[in-house]
């Protein structure tokens, strides 16, 4: 290969590289604060003054260049995106915790650009290649991996989803009972919602901190609890804000409530920790059966097969092939 050849491939490898990071930056875990807010808090703390110019110019490269260019291509793509389609992704970067503000229109130029460069990285390598396929297979090469790149920020979207959803899960039953332990102590539900919010650092608390913030913005506590349960997207947290909002309509104790639905949550817990260790036999059948018992199977039979070679019975076998 010829070494022009070899610097484009190279040079198409990059590109496919940079837009992968850049659909993985957009999907990572994020600061729940402003970058520029930081920035800001940080000059003030140093008693610097500084114009706004120098703020921005302090802010990483990707908040400056890299997600307004990407706003702003994202908003060119919104013309071409069904409308039901964008209700959809807005709901399920809602259930992802809206990582880093992404929006979603810059999401489907995301899907559409990681798409588009694994497009053009396949027609680079098959012009400059000497690939002795043929059209019909280059094109099903291409489209297979067009479409993988298409779904790859879809499908990385779903697992920060299912992510989230557990880490919330799991947090549960513990945050209840420090929630029950606060209100039996004297504290109302939005006093043992910050000691919540303050004492942990997780999906959980972080929910519980923004309704806090709406509460204080003048929302109702219902209507914040509901709009809490609807952004995690799980029948826990959608049976316990039901049971909050009722024992306030009815005048039941809190307390009680609370020690009720923590009872319930970790018996949950528990079902889901067996029903997983149950489906870990089943998984792990694939594995074992592709993978190590036909490793068992060489190392066990290899010994075998070569003493019977050496065997009288091998020298027959061989004969008889003669």
């Amino acid at each position: 290969m010829e070494l022009p050849t070899i610097i484009f491939i190279a040079l198409g490898a990059f590109v496919f590289i940079l837009a992968v990071l850049l659909v993985i930056a957009g999907l990572r875990d994020t600061r729940e604060n402003d970058p520029l807010q930081e920035r800001l808090a940080e000059f003030a703390a140093r008693g610097e003054t500084a114009s706004l110019e120098e703020i921005e110019l302090s802010q990483p490269l990707s908040e400056r260049v890299i997600f307004p260019v990407a706003r702003r291509l994202g908003e060119f793509v919104i013309r071409f995106t069904p409308q039901n389609a964008l209700q959809a992704t807005a709901r399920r970067l809602e259930l992802a915790g809206d990582p880093r503000g992404l929006e979603p229109a810059v999401f489907w130029f995301l899907r559409i650009l990681l798409a588009v460069v694994i497009a053009g990285f396949l027609i680079f390598i098959y012009s400059v290649g000497k690939l002795q396929w043929t059209l019909t297979m280059k094109i099903g090469v291409m489209a297979a991996f067009t479409g993988l790149g298409f779904f790859v920020p879809d499908l990385m979207l779903t697992s920060r989803i299912q992510r989230r959803q557990r880490s919330v899960r799991k947090a549960m039953p513990d945050a209840l009972d420090l929630l029950t332990i606060c209100v039996e102590a004297g504290l109302g539900f939005d006093g043992a919602m910050q000691k919540v919010y303050e004492k942990w650092d997780n999906e959980l608390s972080l929910s519980f901190g923004r309704v806090l913030r709406e509460i204080q913005l003048g929302k109702l506590r219902r209507d914040a609890l509901r709009d809490m349960a609807n952004r995690i997207g799980i029948p826990e947290m959608t049976s316990f804000v039901a049971a909050i909002i009722q024992s306030e309509q009815l005048g039941v104790s809190m307390a009680k409530v609370l020690r009720i639905q923590s009872d319930q949550m970790r018996i949950k817990r528990r079902q889901l920790a067996e029903e997983m260790a149950h489906k870990a036999p089943i998984k792990m059948l694939i594995p074992m059966a592709l993978l190590i018992f036909p490793s068992i199977c060489i190392v066990l039979m290899t010994p075998a097969v070569l003493m019977m070679f050496r065997s009288v019975l091998g020298g027959v076998l061989f004969r008889g092939g003669q």
